[in-house]
Parts: C-alpha cells; sequence; structure tokens
C-alpha cells in the first residue's frame, strides 16, 4: 500500500506537499532536543562526569576506568535492546508514549544524583545512575527521531533536522552557561550552594533533571501518536527478536543500501562523537588551552556546530542529504588535517602568522562548522529511508550499529598517540575513522525525496 498525503501516520498537512509542516509541531518537536542537552552537554560531558572522576571518589585512573566500564554496560544494553523497543512502540502506536516514559526515566534518575556525595563508597551509585539514565536516554532518542517524518514534508525534512540538531547545540549552551554563572564558578551559587559536600554539583543534577523535563513536555502535547499497526507487537521480547530478524532479512533483500547506509553511518558516526568527545583533551593537552579557554572554545564550537546543522539543513533539501554528508566528511578531512599537519607550532599560512593557539580557534571551529552538517543530514537521510511505520525500528537498528562500531575512534586514537609517542597524533585516528566511513557511503545509493511506500512484509 502506498503513502498518501492523509496517511493516518502523518498529520493531515504534516506530510502533504502542498502544506509546510505546522511551525507549533516542529517546535515543539526540537524543544525536546534542547532540553536533552542539559543531560548530554552537563551531566554527561563537562560537569557531572568530570564530578565523578575526580580524586574525592577514589583517584582519577580507578574512577575513569569505573565510569568506562558502566557506560560500556549501558552501550550493550542499548545495542540490544533499542530495535527491539523501536519496533514494538511502532507496531502498539505508542511512540509518544515511550518518549515521554523514556524522558521521564531520564529525569528522575538524573535528579537521583543529588545524593551523589563526594566519597568513595557513592561512586557505583553514581556510575549506575548515569549509565541507567544513558540507556534510556537512547531509547527516547530512538521515538524521538522516528517523529521526525510525522513534523515535516518531503521538502523540509532537512531543514527540520537540522534546526533539531542546532536547537540541541543551542540548548546544551545555554544550560551550561547557567550552570556555570549559577553553581560551579561563584564561591557561593544560586540558593546558597557552595562546593562544600559536593552541593553546588549536586544541585546541578536537579537543575538538569528539571530542564529536560520542562522541555520535553510540549511534543508529548503539540505531536499526536502513530496508530497502531494490525498485528502490532508479538507478546513476548523473543518473538520481538525473530520478528527483526525477518525484517532484516527482508530489508537486505528488498532494499539493501539501507543496510549499506547503517554500517557507513555507524563509521562515520563514530568518527564525528570522536570530534567533540576529545577535542577538549586535544585543546589543553596539544595547543596548551587552560581549562576556562577550552570552556570557551566549548560554547563557540557549540554555536558553530549550530550554524552548520542550519545550513546543512537547506542544502540537504536541495541537494540531497548523501552530498551533504560527503562534503561535510572531506570538509572535516581537510580542516583535521590542516590541525594535525600546522600543530601548535608557529606557522605562516595565507600571509597570517598562526600559533598554536590560533590554528586551534580556526580549524577547530572549521571541524565544528562540518560536524553539523553531517549529524543533521544523517538523521534525515535515515527518516527518508524509513517506511511508513517501521521509523522507530529502522532508528532502534541506526542506535545499535552506532553503538557496535563506538570501540573504533577511541582506539585508534590510542593507538596512534601510542605509535608515533604524542597526542597530536591522536587526530589521525579520529582522521582514519571519518575517512573509512566516506569511503563505505560513496557507493550507497542515495534515498530518494519522495515517501517511501511500505512494503507488504507480512509473508516475511
Amino acid at each position: 500500500m502506498s503513502r498518501t498525503a492523509n496517511s493516518p501516520s502523518r498529520p493531515a498537512g504534516a506530510r502533504s506537499g502542498r502544506f509546510p509542516a505546522r511551525a507549533v509541531r516542529v517546535l515543539a518537536w526540537a524543544s525536546w532536543d534542547w532540553g536533552s542537552a542539559a543531560f548530554n552537554a552537563v551531566m554527561t560531558t563537562f560537569v557531572f562526569t568530570v564530578y565523578l572522576t575526580s580524586d574525592a571518589f577514589g583517584g582519577e585512573a580507578h574512577t575513569s576506568a569505573v565510569l568506562g566500564w558502566g557506560l560500556a554496560a549501558s552501550g550493550a544494553a542499548i545495542a540490544l535492546l533499542a530495535p527491539v523497543t523501536g519496533q514494538r512502540s511502532d507496531a502498539g502506536g505508542r511512540r509518544r508514549l515511550f518518549l515521554g516514559i523514556n524522558s521521564a526515566a531520564v529525569a528522575v534518575l538524573t535528579a537521583l544524583c543529588f545524593f551523589i556525595r563526594p566519597s568513595p563508597e557513592f561512586l557505583l551509585p553514581g556510575v549506575a545512575l548515569i549509565a541507567l539514565a544513558n540507556v534510556f536516554y537512547e531509547f527516547a532518542n530512538v521515538n524521538y527521531n522516528a517523529m521526525l517524518p510525522q513534523v515535516s514534508t518531503p521538502a523540509s525534512i532537512g531543514r527540520i533536522s537540522g534546526f533539531g540538531w542546532a536547537m540541541g547545540y543551542a540548548g546544551g549552551i545555554a544550560a551550561l552557561a547557567l550552570v556555570l554563572a549559577g553553581f560551579v564558578l561563584p564561591e557561593t551559587g544560586w540558593f546558597g550552594a557552595t562546593a562544600e559536600d559536593g552541593l553546588n554539583i549536586r544541585l546541578v543534577a536537579v537543575f538538569s533533571a528539571l530542564w529536560f523535563l520542562l522541555f520535553a513536555l510540549p511534543v508529548l502535547f503539540a505531536v499526536p501518536e502513530v496508530p497502531r499497526r494490525p498485528g502490532g507487537p508479538a507478546a513476548g521480547i523473543l518473538s520481538s527478536y525473530r520478528l527483526l530478524a525477518r525484517r532484516i532479512r527482508a530489508l537486505y533483500r528488498t532494499d539493501p543500501h539501507t543496510i549499506y547506509f547503517l554500517l557507513a553511518s555507524a563509521v562515520f558516526r563514530d568518527g564525528l562523537a570522536a570530534v567533540f568527545t576529545f577535542g577538549g583533551v586535544i585543546a589543553a593537552g596539544t595547543f596548551g588551552f587552560a581549562l576556562t579557554e577550552v570552556i570557551v572554545f566549548a560554547i563557540a564550537g557549540n554555536i558553530v556546530a549550530a550554524a552548520g546543522a542550519v545550513a546543512g539543513g537547506f542544502l540537504d533539501d536541495r541537494a540531497g542529504p548523501k552530498a551533504v554528508i560527503i562534503g561535510a566528511l572531506a570538509g572535516l578531512l581537510a580542516t583535521g588535517g590542516a590541525l594535525l599537519a600546522l600543530g601548535p607550532d608557529e606557522h605562516v599560512l595565507f600571509g597570517v602568522a598562526f600559533d598554536g593557539t590560533l590554528t586551534f580557534w580556526v580549524f577547530g571551529l572549521l571541524l565544528c562548522l562540518f560536524v553539523g552538517p553531517a549529524q543533521s543530514s544523517s538523521r534525515a537521510y535515515l527518516a527518508r529511508l524509513a517506511p511508513e511505520g517501521e521509523e522507530g525500528g529502522l532508528f532502534g537498528l541506526y542506535a545499535t550499529t552506532g553503538r557496535a562500531v563506538s570501540f573504533l575512534a577511541p582506539s585508534l586514537f590510542a593507538a596512534c598517540i601510542g605509535i608515533f609517542g604524542s597526542q597530536r597524533f591522536g587526530i589521525l585516528g579520529i582522521l582514519v575513522v571519518l575517512l573509512a566511513g566516506l569511503l563505505v557511503l560513496l557507493p550507497v545509493k542515495p534515498p530518494p525525496h519522495l515517501p517511501r511506500p511500505k512494503p507488504d512484509r507480512r509473508g516475511t
């Protein structure tokens, strides 16, 4: 059965090529991205995990190892469960419901981090809360990404995806700025918070939970639930896995390029994640940035990445997502290569004297500029490939394949440092991953701009 403009799983006017997506639904959908950035930027990147790995919890090496194993366990759980949870929410007509449940779980687990005091006996509970919140966050993200076709048209899916990414970057900047100004930097912060007993950081957890919960609410009211599909989900988890296996085999027979894209995107998305994961480490260790300089650069980098995501979204709708991803990856390879070649030494380039600081600011921001379009168009690419009613299952596979290769960039980053004896050459490991993703993507057939018909897989 082919899609129509008034298909029941698409709100009237939201999927028709004649009418733009309703602005209120787009804003409500992107609000979730804005809110979830408090978990990503504050809890898992810049503030709370730094608190957990401090000496107060038992020494940096030990605490970092415990955190690493905890996040590895959460990654394994996501890889195993994400496609099945997405598939079951699709079939049961409960996409919005599960987005709400999983978002609420993230907020509750984040708020519970308030009780993690700076003492070694609280390390395991703290890591467990962050790891479990990460699992529920990824489950929510599957449902959230699957909503993209509900709030866009075939002609606007790229720029709406880019707008969502940009809102995520902007939300991270806003939340991080408020946290720094209100809790981290002043001796006595909001609500009388001081560093004694880690109170200021523990209150940051409550702030992040409330921020996420507040901005996650609009999408639950503005975007309608998808209808339940005939046949619904199987009663048991094992039956769901068997159905998933049959659908993957059918997908490989009928549209193998979707499988190829999942594999290619898993590789280059790992490289994209490494740009932000190790960017601050490289800024401090190789280019001599102080902590405050790293934070300022992180804010600037997020602003640039947001602008890149918006611009890439418009290009996506004109040239297609594959062209945008290829262009962004090529830009990342060029600017990353320049950063590696120039390093912290002084150079004259285009008549301008570059020292290490200027080199990192210029080429580091260019890296951020290209990351946004690659991330945004990757989501839009898959949304264009997803058959109606199966978006959650496909984005679940998207999460699973990404987790399956998430060791690549960190491993090559560390290996190149070991081989060459300098942190600077860790950049080479990231570039190798990005190049591999680009090469795997090149032969993949680009997705159509028009909606894809839902295949009849009753016999599979």
